[in-house]
């Protein structure tokens, strides 16, 4: 197959690794030809560009291509978009993104070209201004018109696409966002030396947040609830992954509250350092008020560690009461915080947990399982045999 896959900017996020990896599968495992149009990866964030051109992958940027509403950058992206698939002459485009599927899915109609969009969350969401809401729901509707297949990263996805009338429930194909799986199964380095490094004592249960310091990723909860916690659990400390715009904010909140010294900021790492930081952790936090489905589930379960989520999205398709983990309602902090005292008291309990989710979605989460899944898709598009 000639593939053509399109993302706004490839920075470190789940969306990007999840294309980045679906490109490197159909490069090295597939031998499709296929070629990576994005803009530059700028941000706090960090940059995957280095490892995809390492990859030896064909890699195209587009510098207008950026995530801020633009209207003269956005012109500018889409008449190079339209360029370079003119020049590639792909059978198939697959966007990523919101903002990448509206141009181009726009680019593929003008040239009769088949294009197949991932959903990896929502273009609509909580958190936004109505007025936002509003517009990516109607730009959604415009764009689904214009697209041969949808690719879900969960089924919570397809429902509120099809909800929202964007499109019927024929066109969705839910395929689990998948990654490497070997580091979660068995970490790069023992988790007693990681602890070491970090200060963590054998004796503390450390509960791990993986997420950017940034709005609606639900650090404002996690800074009560941890008061809570420590109040009634005195030997748990909470790993912070990531960094942002709102570090300096939570560390004055958690010095005002008296529990600094609770909590560990590991900052920004490559993706390559998140296992061996999950396998540090006894228990997963996730806290996001809004996210498809967020990779770090999947990966803590794998891990063997039990996860703790706010009710949102995909999420309770991993994590299942009493099975894997505790889903709680989203924003809530009594809740959020019982969850975690719950877990934090019983060893046997998170072993139970963790081992559960570690046999249900091993497989399911390969990224290789993805990409084969992914190309069945193309292949139901453009008449092949997979």
């Amino acid at each position: 197959m000639k593939i053509v896959h399109y993302i706004t900017r490839l920075i470190v996020g789940g969306a990007q690794e999840n294309t980045l990896l679906t490109v490197e599968d159909q490069h090295h495992l597939f031998g499709d030809q296929v070629t990576l149009i994005t803009g530059p990866g700028l941000g706090p964030e960090g940059s995957l560009e280095e490892r995809a051109r390492r990859g030896g992958l064909d890699i195209r940027l587009i510098e207008a291509s950026q995530r801020a509403i633009h209207p003269w950058h956005d012109w500018r992206t889409y008449q190079e978009l339209m360029r370079l698939l003119r020049e590639i002459k792909p059978d198939l485009l697959h966007t990523h993104s919101s903002k990448a599927g509206i141009i181009g899915r726009a680019a593929a109609e003008k040239l009769r070209l088949p294009c197949v969009h991932t959903i990896h969350g929502a273009a609509f969401h909580y958190g936004q201004h109505p007025l936002a809401f509003g517009l990516y729901q109607r730009l959604e509707r415009w764009a689904g018109k214009r697209t041969a297949k949808f690719i879900s990263v969960c089924d919570a996805m397809t429902d509120q696409y099809v909800a929202a009338n964007i499109g019927t429930r024929d066109k969705f194909v839910t395929v689990y966002s998948g990654f490497d799986v070997e580091p979660f199964l068995k970490p790069p380095r023992p988790p007693e030396q990681v602890r070491a490094e970090l200060g963590l004592k054998p004796q503390d249960i450390v509960i791990g947040k993986v997420a950017r310091l940034f709005p609606l990723k639900g650090h404002e909860y996690i800074v009560p609830a941890a008061k809570a916690v420590i109040d009634r659990c005195p030997n748990v400390r909470f790993l912070l992954v990531g960094d942002g715009i709102l570090r300096p904010q939570v560390e004055a909140e958690l010095t005002s509250l008296g529990i600094r010294d609770h909590f560990v900021f590991a900052g920004l790492v490559p993706p390559s350092q998140v296992p061996e930081l999950i396998h540090a952790m006894d228990i997963v936090v996730h806290t996001s008020v809004w996210e498809g489905l967020a990779r770090v589930l999947p990966q803590g379960l794998i891990a063997g560690k039990p996860v703790v989520s706010y009710d949102i999205d995909g999420a309770k398709e991993v994590v299942i009461p009493g099975q894997t983990g505790f889903l709680v309602p989203p924003r809530t902090i009594s809740e959020l915080s019982n969850a975690l005292c719950e877990l934090a008291s019983d060893a046997s309990l998170r072993k139970r947990l963790g081992e559960t989710g570690r046999e249900r979605f091993t497989d399911q989460f390969r990224h290789q399982t993805m990409t084969k899944q992914i190309r069945e898709v193309y292949a139901s598009v453009l008449n092949l045999e997979s």
